[in-house]
């Protein structure tokens, strides 16, 4: 699978708007086939930051980059960032979450 975080540093004067204008992207990403999960988390240090957690199928990250959705949020998004997005992408052995090891509840 394809596990992708992305730091988004949004304006000050977008990021209570943040969500609303990701919104049809998100909805768009996840009703995608390949797409494993597409979560949005806003930081607790700097509210103007926000991380996207995201996994897609190996098959299913080519297709994302190449949909319309994406490319439609890779022109709008730009207007509320206040710098290009960080970004750490890797093709992983695995395919999906699994227990912490270190910490069992129950």
């Amino acid at each position: 699978m394809y596990f992708i975080v992305v730091k988004f540093q949004t304006k000050p004067e977008w990021s209570d708007r943040w969500l609303g204008l990701v919104d049809d992207f998100t909805r768009a990403t996840r009703a995608e086939p390949g797409n494993l999960w597409f979560e949005w988390s806003r930081s607790v240090e700097d509210p103007n930051e926000f991380v996207l957690v995201e996994a897609f199928t190996d098959d299913g990250a080519g297709p994302h980059v190449s949909s319309e959705h994406f490319q439609q949020a890779m022109r709008e998004l730009p207007q509320a960032l206040a710098s290009t997005p960080r970004i750490i992408s890797r093709q992983i052995e695995a395919d999906g979450w699994e227990e912490m090891g270190e910490m069992q509840v129950g």
